[in-house]
Formats: C-alpha cells, structure tokens, sequence
C-alpha cells in the first residue's frame, strides 16, 4: 500500500526536524509536551521504554518489538502509543543514509477527555478490551498539522500561542482515525483498558515495592485470571515481566544519570538479589550494568562535543 501523504510533504517535516533536533536521540522543544526524534545511524533493537505518545517520523524507520507482536511506524505509518511500555526498537535510517527524523507528542489523557466532549462522542467500547499501541496510515490532514507545529516551534512566541492548539489538533486527528478506540477507552472510567492503564500509572510510580498480581488484581477489580488475560492483551506483555522491565530501565537511568553503581541501583528500584539484577540486567541490555553504564556516559559525553 503507498502513502497517502506525498514524499515531498514527507521531506518538509524532515527538513524542519533537522533544524529544530538539538541531539540525538529524544530533544525537548519549546512545548514539553512535544519532542524530536532525531538517529544518524542505524541501530539493531534495543530496549527502550515509551510513555503514552503519537510519533510521527518523517524519514527513516522504526521497527518495535514486544512479545509476539512487530509494528513497523515510519514516512507511510505513524505510532499510537495510549499506555507507558518497555519494548524493543530496532532504527533504520533512510535508503540513501540520511539520518531518521520524527515529532512524537505526548498524549494527556484530560485532552483526550476534552475533545471527546466536544465532539459529543458516544464511545460504545467501555466493555472492549483493546491493545494499547497500534501503527496508522499518516494522512494529509496529521501531516500538514505537524508541518504547521513544526513551524511553530521554531518561535517562541509561535510555540507558546499557536502551539498548544496545534497539539490539540493533532490529538483530535488521531481520535477521529481508525485506531482510536484505545485513547477513547484510556478515558472511560468502568472500562477494562482504562483499569489497566490505572495499573501501569501505579507501577510506575511504586515500581520500588513489592508488587504482586493478586493485589494488582483484586485494585483493578478483577479475577486474577481476568486481570493476567486483560494486561497481556493491553502490553502483549506478562504482568511480572513488565516490572521487571520497568524496573531494569529505571536502574540504568539511575547509573548513567546519577552515577549509581549497580549494587545501589538494584536495591534502589526494589531488587534484594544483586546478583540477580545483574543477571536480569544482562539478560534484558545484552551486556553487565557496569558495562552499559560505562558505554551510555561515553555516549552522552561525546555528543556534548559534536
């Protein structure tokens, strides 16, 4: 299937991506809800970990995998992602080496909730369970609004008036798209997507805990069977896995950015066994934490000086 969006549009976004991109990697903009994606190489999959964003890349490729499940978001298909989720991310850079470029905005639920008001949606999925990451054909309309955000946050003044409507917009675009029952869902209080989505929150924010299923269970309301099925349909991944996950990526955070040594990283993010963070950790990066520490701040410090 071809584009609906015409590759000349496509160069436009890239072209005022590489101007806006301080870095590689994610960098901020002048909105904080709104980010650029920018990767001069190619790069096999890594874990890396997502909050609830829409990424839209304009040249390049990313390829995520979690579980079973492959989703391929790049020029021709854009990332709906309604929940936080570790996963891995293979990059791709374009066919002639130019390197990958793309916006992703961070989704708020209460804009979501907004919008759905105005539009007087009549949600009828509350029951429905639904996966909380999907891939979407890009459109003229989403893809003339990040041309027009892009521009925007090139000015200050642009950024802080027009840019937050602009956002809205884009929101409002994918809501109206065929892969919305996901964010619809985020916002119905009584559904199972919207319990679940409530789970994450609360892993994420007490991933240092003891964590079990049977009490995430019984808090989301559910039979543990019931809660088991709904989480690994949401995350295509298992409950104990996904904190096991989150907190593996925490820990690396805290050596790289806080200088931890991997002993204080592990009980930091709730590990008892350093032995077995370090095994795990291995398992999950493909390398020791001290090694991974040591390759990521070798990293940061030399795109300081490029």
């Amino acid at each position: 299937m071809t584009s609906t969006v015409p590759k000349r549009a496509n160069m436009r976004l890239a072209g005022l991506i590489e101007k806006l991109a301080s870095s590689e990697g994610y960098s901020n903009s002048l909105l904080p809800s709104v980010f650029f994606l920018k990767a001069s190489h190619s790069s096999p999959p890594m874990p890396v970990i997502y909050d609830p964003t829409i990424v839209i890349i304009a040249q390049g490729q990313k390829i995520g995998f979690v579980g079973e499940s492959r989703f391929v978001f790049d020029s021709n298909n854009y990332l709906v992602m309604s929940i936080p989720l570790p996963f891995e991310c293979e990059t791709t850079t374009s066919a002639d080496q130019q390197p990958l470029y793309g916006i992703a905005v961070r989704i708020e639920p209460t804009v979501i909730a907004e919008l759905l008001l105005e539009m007087d949606d009549k949600f009828k999925g509350a029951g429905d369970i639904t996966r909380g990451f999907s891939t979407v054909r890009l459109d003229d309309g989403l893809s003339n609004a990040a041309e027009r955000l892009l521009k925007a946050l090139a000015s200050s003044s642009d950024a802080r008036i027009l840019g937050p409507q602009i956002v809205r917009e884009i929101i409002y675009r994918v809501l109206c798209g065929e892969q919305s029952d996901a964010l619809k869902a985020l916002v119905t209080r009584r559904s199972k997507f919207a319990q679940i989505a409530k789970t994450l929150r609360r892993i994420h924010a007490e991933y240092k805990r003891k964590l079990d299923v049977e009490t995430l269970a019984r808090e989301a309301d559910m039979s543990v069977s019931s809660f088991y099925y709904n989480f690994k349909v949401v995350t295509a991944t298992a409950p104990l896995q996904y904190i096991k996950s989150v907190r593996l990526h925490k820990a690396r955070i805290l050596m790289v950015h806080e200088g931890m040594n991997a002993n204080t990283a592990a009980t930091r993010v709730g590990y008892e066994s350093a032995s077995q963070f370090s095994r795990e950790f291995k398992r999950m990066f493909g390398t020791s934490p001290a090694e991974e520490a040591s390759r990521l701040r070798e990293d940061l410090a030399l795109l300081k000086f490029t």
